[in-house]
């Protein structure tokens, strides 16, 4: 559960505005902490994974707090060494796919959470 303050336009779903508002209703204010912050790390790449490698690589990185950081989501897509077709994945905590699809003009890999290591994760992805 969150707490966030509610404005006359909010459309974030956790609130029903369906009512009048001729009553009053009190909201908390709930203020981020430095902890709480996340940040983001996006490479743009032509190499080429073959299959084997990713789920390797993302094996790693789903189960591995230590050395990366505290990787929250993860998604990519990649060319697929040996074939046309190009490697897309998502990764959320202990877990993520790897699925074939449509090439595209180059690889993306994006790396969401807090205290990231980019280095590291540059080295895991061999960039």
């Amino acid at each position: 559960e969150h707490e966030h303050e509610h404005g006359e336009g909010c459309t974030c779903g956790c609130h029903d505005h369906d009512h009048e508002h001729d009553h009053d209703h009190e909201h908390h204010h709930h203020h981020h902490h430095a902890d709480e912050v996340f940040e983001s790390i996006g490479k743009e790449t032509n190499k080429k994974f073959t299959k084997e490698k990713l789920d390797k690589i993302l094996n790693e990185l789903a189960n591995n707090d230590e050395d990366y950081g505290v990787v929250l989501r993860s998604k990519g897509m990649l060319p697929c060494e040996g074939s046309d077709e190009w490697l897309y994945f998502d990764l959320t905590p202990g877990e993520y796919e790897i699925r074939g699809g449509a090439p595209d003009f180059t690889g993306k890999i994006v790396v969401i959470g807090s205290k990231l290591d980019k280095d590291a994760l540059m080295k895991l992805f061999e960039l």
